[in-house]
């Protein structure tokens, strides 16, 4: 098994509902997003997956959340743009993306929201 791993950065700012403390307000982020998957093998190549095709998935997904503000987006209007909810949401676009290639499987979507606070989703 190869595991293979992606990075992606953007900004976007939200406000988190219900919350009592400084993340009630509007501000921002400049997220890193780490993709990570699990592949079983490789091609002819030799390459488990080629980072390309992971990069271009990644950074496709994420043309939506970038420089935008997260509440207003159609997957935050009932839940809060928390970390955990946006790596979450990212991870289930990008399942759904790597279903294309048989060897893989997903593996977790890290979210950064800063240098020292990240949060990990997986599904086990």
């Amino acid at each position: 098994m190869f595991d293979v791993v992606v990075e992606q950065d953007i900004a976007s700012a939200h406000q988190l509902r219900g919350y009592q403390g400084k993340c009630e307000n509007f501000h921002g982020h400049n997220w890193k997003i780490r993709l990570e998957v699990s592949a079983e093998g490789q091609d002819e190549c030799g390459l488990a997956i080629d980072f390309g095709i992971l990069k271009k998935m990644l950074k496709d997904i994420l043309e939506a959340y970038d420089h935008t503000m997260l509440n207003d987006l159609p997957a935050f209007k009932t839940i809060n743009p928390t970390s955990e909810n946006l790596a979450k949401t990212i991870y289930a676009e990008c399942r759904e993306k790597i279903k294309s290639y048989p060897r893989l499987c997903m593996k977790t979507v890290t979210v950064w929201e800063s240098s020292r606070a990240f949060v990990r989703y997986y599904e086990p």
